[in-house]
């Protein structure tokens, strides 16, 4: 969890604990779909949420992979009758706080602190994107990959005596999912990082043995985890 983030998400926490009630959904469950009619802005407190969007063609994509303490604001600020860019799924029991987008506008429209962090979290956000954008084109679909376990191991990461744990359960097609290409390339590309051993893979969790093995492939300029994260 990055201080920006936190910031934002503590302020509307305080706000609004009193008056919209801490919601438990269950894994799997679908928060909103691509092109609803925008209800709610979310809260996520604990739990792990999957944001992405399905092609035309069926083949579906990952954007970001939330976990505790994150703000869910996945449509145009401030625009009449808006909808989501994109679907919100959880990939865990999650407990998160639903409010009203208009409560939550009029909110941030009038207390400056809360303006003030909502811009500086758009702007990591930002950053986050172009630098997601710049992984996928300069490095390809293997680099895209390693990128992608990379920002893993900055968000759901937990050192082990055998290297980085991703503490989170994650499939060859999820894993495909995130780095938009095909489950084949990643299972190929995942063999081969297993056998020189720089990943092992136990339970649907992936350890990373060697990180510098994947940050020299990639070229990675050794970002902040404000910046180099899966959300």
């Amino acid at each position: 969890m990055d201080e920006t983030s936190y910031s934002i998400n503590h302020l509307l926490l305080q706000f609004f604990k009193k008056i919209a009630p801490v919601q438990k959904v269950k894994a799997g469950s679908v928060l909103f779909q691509e092109k609803d009619s925008v209800q709610y802005i979310y809260l996520l407190i604990t739990g792990s949420i999957a944001l992405g969007r399905v092609h035309l063609r069926g083949k579906e994509f990952i954007l970001k992979l939330l976990n505790e303490q994150e703000v869910i604001i996945e449509y145009p600020l401030f625009k009449a009758n808006p909808h989501y860019q994109f679907y919100a799924k959880t990939l865990t029991d999650c407990e998160l706080l639903m409010i009203k987008r208009e409560l939550f506008e009029d909110y941030v429209l009038t207390d400056t602190e809360a303006m003030n962090a909502l811009v500086s979290w758009l702007s990591t956000g930002y950053l986050k994107a172009q630098m997601k954008c710049q992984d996928l084109i300069m490095n390809g679909k293997k680099g895209s990959l390693y990128s992608i376990l990379i920002r893993l191991c900055n968000s759901y990461g937990v050192m082990t005596k055998d290297g980085i744990l991703i503490d989170l359960p994650l499939t060859h097609q999820e894993l495909a999912n995130l780095t938009y290409g095909t489950r084949e390339v990643v299972q190929r590309s995942l063999k081969d990082l297993r056998e020189i051993g720089v990943i092992t893979y136990e339970n649907q969790k992936f350890t990373i043995n060697n990180l510098g093995y994947l940050k020299e492939a990639v070229d990675c300029q050794n970002c902040s985890y404000e910046i180099c994260g899966i959300n």
